[in-house]
């Protein structure tokens, strides 16, 4: 149990260290709908059930979805993406917006927002539709407008960061959003991220990026592997582990299939030394087809005598063995993978049975997931690439990153809709409270000296802040969120009851540090409470050395006591006015003189907070 936690405690370090993480996405960007339906009945017409609206979702898809699993893990997320100047397109932007996404999407006339819709009944998928054709082409001033708005988003996220080198993210779909001028900038300009993950339909569009990391899914990497095959005129071998049979074949054979250019007849035959005539296709171009898949391309079907990707006009013969499965496949070919792509790591995704990832070292990782219905996995593929994504960047080991990415992979599908992966859940799923690495928000006055330590190891900034946060109000949590973002992590120590009692009166704190210290907890922008017994958070700040020291007031910096202190230990001040008319003493003024004027009190008002007696209220 001790190796576990100590597991547990390990990963949740490389989660908070990718917090504030600069990550660019660019690609096709989507808008998912979802329309709830009930249906008791088949219509007269035909055998179809009738359906009633109850309910409509619209989210993120595609790109889109991959930055707002970013933003929603704890990345600094920029979307780069042409959209439609249409009703969809409106929605996206909520969509982003919402999530706290940096939307920097280029707007298209005449090109509509593309969009998947499903209709369901009891979580059952009845129909998708699918708009934005990927023969809509992007007008040259819509190129050089993205270029342009690729350039600016570069260069803005590397600001915001402090001269952080940002990590790109490719996401192409074949909806005709990352066309040749633009994937030729992105080569070109390699050098200018330092993490580059790569998703893409067809990966042979994509030669020359060298991409950190690529995660086809089984379908994608059979389709790159045969259509290199068909360009070098070559059949692929299969090295299986083992000495029995029963584990699979020792040989893949790739062609053309039946009827398609470059065929005379049937695939080769898994027991050939080699392709046969049959097999053989001309060199150069690809016969298949590239960009988005065709009409069940997606779909591998392992049979008796080969493994077909339907729709590309390839058969991977497997030679027959029901030993033989896609992880088994997928794990062989990895090296070959990693050399047609260019990739330090490639990473096979498998929907429901998980993922089989490889990188330098040639030795195969594997992790499962747990099978749900189709419509609870929309977009986990996004939350795996984000994942992903992140903890590469922060110089995760492989096996650490593709054990995040399943995890966070697998704790979205629980509900129908399309998955986003929030760092709580992420943290939740390891069993550690959001905060430090291995630290609850709340924590002791002699634990500060270690977690401030190891978060200055990630090269985090410290942000201190103090106050005694008696009744939780808009303008604190204001207030909060602006002292978070002047830094990378929120420290909010807390005056104890003895200590209000001494500033603001025997009838203060009117709630006990109990419940003050856990609604500030419970805010996603403060990272840890303390509580102190002093006066002054003068010890506090000389353990903490905070890089900037904040308080609430309308006054200059120089007029804060600490300030001095904080300056001499290296730190700046800064002062954020109060939400006007929003204030813990206004606010029990209020309740008070409420309670007084009630009718059936028997208390009449004398001056605001008091009764007749004198005795606060």
């Amino acid at each position: 149990m001790a190796g576990a936690a100590a597991e547990e405690r390990r990963l949740a370090t490389v989660v908070e260290s990718w917090l504030g993480r600069p990550v660019l996405v660019i690609g096709d960007a989507m808008l998912d709908e979802w329309r709830f339906a009930e249906s008791d009945r088949l219509c007269r017409e035909a055998p179809a059930p009738v359906l009633s609206l109850r309910r409509r979702l619209s989210a993120a898809g595609g790109a889109a979805n991959t930055a707002v699993n970013v933003a929603a893990l704890g990345g600094r997320a920029v979307l780069v993406a042409p959209v439609g100047a249409d009703a969809a397109g409106d929605e996206l932007h909520d969509c982003l917006d919402r999530a706290g996404v940096w939307d920097r999407t280029v707007n298209q006339p005449g090109r509509p927002t593309p969009v998947k819709r499903r209709m369901l009944a009891g979580n059952q998928i009845l129909l998708r539709e699918d708009s934005g054709d990927p023969d809509d082409a992007l007008e040259q001033d819509g190129v050089v407008r993205l270029l342009t708005a690729l350039e600016c988003a570069t260069e803005e996220l590397r600001a915001a960061a402090g001269g952080e080198v940002p990590t790109l993210v490719v996401c192409d779909y074949g909806l005709g959003s990352l066309p040749a001028p633009v994937r030729a900038w992105l080569v070109a300009a390699r050098d200018r991220y330092a993490t580059v993950a790569l998703d893409a339909h067809d990966l042979a569009d994509w030669r020359g990026l060298a991409p950190t990391v690529v995660t086809p899914s089984f379908a994608e990497a059979t389709r790159l592997l045969a259509r290199a095959a068909a360009r070098s005129d070559s059949h692929l071998h299969l090295d299986h582990p083992g000495s029995d049979p029963a584990d699979g074949p020792s040989e893949l054979s790739v062609g053309s299939a039946p009827g398609r250019p470059g065929s005379a007849g049937n695939p080769a035959d898994s027991g050939s030394g080699g392709p046969t005539e049959a097999s053989r296709v001309p060199l150069g171009r690809p016969t298949g087809p590239t960009g988005e898949p065709t009409p069940g391309e997606d779909r591998v079907a392992m049979t008796g005598d080969g493994l077909s990707v339907t729709g590309t006009g390839v058969t991977v013969n497997a030679g027959a063995g029901d030993g033989v499965d896609r992880a088994v496949l997928a794990e062989s070919r990895l090296a070959e993978l990693r050399a047609h792509t260019g990739a330090d790591v490639v990473a096979v995704t498998l929907d429901t049975e998980g993922a089989v990832v490889g990188g330098a070292d040639g030795a195969p990782r594997r992790s499962h997931s747990t099978p749900v219905p189709a419509s609870y996995a929309v977009g986990a593929g996004d939350a795996y690439l984000a994942a992903m994504t992140l903890a590469l960047a922060a110089d995760a080991p492989l096996p650490t990153a593709a054990q995040l990415a399943q995890l966070a992979a697998t704790s979205t599908v629980s509900d129908t809709g399309t998955c986003v992966c929030r760092r709580e859940d992420l943290l939740d799923a390891l069993g550690v409270p959001a905060g430090a690495p291995g630290h609850p928000v709340l924590v002791a006055p002699d634990e500060l000296a270690d977690i401030v330590a190891a978060h200055r190891d990630a090269g985090r900034s410290v942000v201190f802040t103090n106050g005694c946060f008696d009744v939780l109000h808009p303008g604190h949590v204001r207030y909060l969120e602006q002292a978070r973002a002047l830094g990378d992590l929120l420290l909010v120590a807390v005056n104890s009851d003895g200590s209000v009692r001494r500033l603001k009166g025997p009838d203060r704190p009117v709630n006990p540090v109990e419940d003050r210290v856990t609604l500030l907890a419970a805010l996603s922008c403060v990272d840890h409470v303390v509580v102190f017994e002093e006066d002054s958070p003068a010890g506090l700040i000389e353990t903490v050395r905070p890089d900037v020291y904040v308080k609430g007031g309308d006054y200059p910096p120089e007029m804060v006591p600490e300030a001095p202190l904080v300056r001499r230990l290296g730190g700046q001040v800064r002062t954020l006015g109060y939400v006007p008319d929003r204030s813990t003493s206004a606010i029990i003024e209020r309740i008070r003189a409420q309670a007084t004027d009630a009718p059936g009190t028997g208390h009449r008002s004398d001056g605001p907070g008091h009764t007749l007696t004198g005795r606060p209220a």
